[in-house]
């Protein structure tokens, strides 16, 4: 089997272990979303919008605090294939509920909700292509779209953390960063790593696909993702200087 890698040690797409895809992002293309972004990380393409509304769930009414909350969708040719609407289908997939209920956790760790009163923000992610790391665009994405939100409705000072998420894995041997679909496909070990500017860790999602993975291959694949949340972070904070 091919190992994907070229005799110098680069990877397919050209790129060292530690770096990171190409990154771009548009911002205001929902004319109606108080924040929007479309997000590209390498080929991964996600339109991320926040809403806010003046209310909160029923859990949460009259507790004078606020709420972050997620969905999240891949288009029908988002993949090489076409996949039906799950609202064709009439429920939620299981994959569906988990990286939403993710985005939505990884969001609110950027928002001090007992300062934001008694509002909800809603942060919308649209899959439009996909290659690999969706979750994680997702996060880095929506967080953008949520900061616009805010400063539209003068509430950017109860933005208290950055927070990106960023995919590393072990293939052939081999730790990685940002993983495209070819790279994370064939894994050994893949791990998603949702972070703060602050250095604390939010979510660690890892698998190891074959053989179990050791501690010191947790902490290099955990060096690698510091090192490239502070780069997506980074990238956040240049965003909305020049916006």
């Amino acid at each position: 089997m091919s190992s994907g890698f070229g005799q110098d040690g680069v990877r397919a797409d050209g790129r060292a272990a530690s770096e990171l895809r190409p990154l771009k992002v548009e911002l205001g293309v929902q004319k109606w979303a108080e924040g929007s972004a479309i997000i590209s990380v390498g080929n991964t393409v996600v339109i991320c919008s926040a809403s806010i509304e003046d209310r909160v769930p029923p859990h949460l009414r009259g507790k004078g605090t606020g709420w972050v909350t997620a969905e999240y969708s891949m288009l029908p040719r988002a993949t090489n294939t076409r996949s039906d609407r799950e609202a064709v289908r009439g429920k939620l997939g299981g994959r569906t509920h988990e990286i939403q209920r993710l985005i939505g956790r990884a969001l609110r760790q950027a928002v001090d909700l007992q300062k934001l009163g008694e509002r909800s923000i809603l942060i919308d992610c649209d899959v439009l292509v996909a290659d690999g790391g969706t979750r994680c665009a997702s996060i880095t994405g929506g967080w953008i779209a949520l900061a616009l939100a805010m400063r539209a409705k003068k509430l950017e000072q109860h933005l208290v953390h950055g927070v990106a998420a960023v995919s590393v894995g072990i293939i052939d041997g081999r730790p990685l960063l940002d993983l495209p679909y070819e790279e994370d496909s064939r894994a050994d070990v893949d791990l998603n790593v949702v972070a703060t500017d602050a250095g604390g860790y939010v979510e660690l999602q890892g698998t190891a696909e074959q053989n179990p993975f050791k501690r010191a291959q947790l902490d290099e694949l955990l060096a690698l993702a510091d090192g490239g949340i502070a780069e997506l972070i980074a990238f956040q904070r240049a965003t909305l200087e020049r916006a």
